[in-house]
């Protein structure tokens, strides 16, 4: 039974497309304490959705996302790839 998920069956992670980046977004706005089940996600509230960004997410991780805003009942509007960071948006270093 084969898989086309990158890094499945090697015992590790590695990075999606297009640098791992993502915009999530779901029905209305969370509350403090569901933002909390999104630590490692930068977290933008409009009025009414809630967009949740990220960047160095492998599938797995994703998928684990999705899970979360499954589990806590959220509605799923949109799930998209964001392209690479531009030369400006980098850290220099």
């Amino acid at each position: 039974m084969g898989t086309d998920r990158p890094g499945a069956g090697t015992g590790r992670s590695e990075p999606l497309p297009d640098g791992g980046r993502f915009e999530i977004r779901v029905r209305g706005t969370l509350g403090e304490g569901l933002r909390s089940a999104f630590a490692e996600l930068t977290v933008t509230l409009r009025p009414a959705e809630t967009v949740m960004y990220g960047g160095g997410i492998d599938q797995s991780a994703l998928y684990g996302i999705l899970d979360r805003i499954q589990a806590l009942g959220l509605e799923l509007l949109e799930v998209r790839g964001l392209p690479p960071p531009s030369r400006a948006e980098k850290p220099s270093g």
